[in-house]
Formats: structure tokens, sequence, C-alpha cells
């Protein structure tokens, strides 16, 4: 089981376990770099654009990195009120619906990043001169495998609906 009381195995399960991973390492790193940030702002009066530009790249990291996980072990944020009320097919295929238009919204990501980055690309950050594609590589990263585990969503509540219309 994992802190999420999920018993998923497999090599999506596995590598979103490794992205959470990350996720908690960046986030220890973005925690120490604010903090010097503030230390130095506050105590020696001195800015470091550096340590702002790398916690914002933890940031997106964190967050990009921990979903996949999050929506495996379905423990993300969601409005379920509707859904808990509706039983039997139509809450099975609501359950369906939900599920793609997840996945939707995946993909618009995923293609609109495909977009921002082919003119972000051309540049770098201001601080570190970071690349602007290896800058936003954990949002990309991220999103591919929350789309993979949408696209496992998505089938799953497909079986569900098919073996419920089929009792």
């Amino acid at each position: 089981m994992t802190a999420h009381g999920s018993t998923r195995t497999g090599a999506l399960a596995r590598t979103a376990r490794a992205f959470e991973i990350v996720a908690m390492a960046l986030l220890a790193v973005m925690t120490a770099l604010l903090i010097v940030q503030v230390v130095g702002r506050n105590l020696l009066d001195v800015g470091l654009p550096w340590a702002e530009e790398l916690a914002r790249y933890a940031g997106l990291g964190v967050v990009y990195l921990a979903a996949p996980l999050l929506l495996l072990n379905d423990a993300h944020i969601k409005v379920d009120m509707f859904e808990a009320k509706v039983r039997g097919g139509a809450g099975r295929a609501l359950r369906l619906v939900n599920e793609v238009l997840v996945l939707a919204f995946c993909v618009v990501f995923l293609w609109g990043g495909w977009l921002f980055m082919k003119r972000a690309s051309q540049f770098s950050t201001a601080a570190l001169a970071i690349p602007n594609w290896l800058y936003y590589l954990p949002a990309a990263v991220g999103m591919v495998l929350l789309t993979l585990v949408a696209t496992a969503r998505v089938l799953r509540a497909l079986r569900v609906l098919r073996k419920g219309s089929a009792s």
C-alpha cells in the first residue's frame, strides 16, 4: 500500500511513484531556496533572483510530477457531489464522461504546451539562462504521464460500464 492507499502495480504506477519521490525532493529544494531567499532579502539586504527562478522550477516540478499519482490513486481534488448521487448504469456512464473529459483536458494541455514551447524554446530564463525547454520539461513529462493515467482510467471506466450493462 502507498501513502494514498493504493495497491496498484505495473509500470504506470511505478513510474508515478518515482515521480512522487522526485516531487518530494523538489519540494524540499523549493523550501530551502525560499528560506535562503527570505534570509538574503530580509537579513542581508541581498536579492537572489537565481533562487527565485530555481524555486519556481522546483514548484513547477512538484505540481506536475505529483499529479499523475494523485489521479492514479483517485486522490486528486474533485467535486463529486452529483456523481456520488447517480447510481446504476447512469452513474457508470457519468463516470466515463468525467474520465473522458479529464483525458480531453490532458490532450488539449499537451497540444497547447507544444504550441507554447515552439516559441518559448527559443528563449532562456532571465537569471540563470536555463533553456525554456528544460525549464518547462517537468510540466511536459508530468502531463504525458497524467495523460497515460487518464487513458487507463477511461479504459477502466469503459470496462466497468460494459460489465454493468452485461449484468
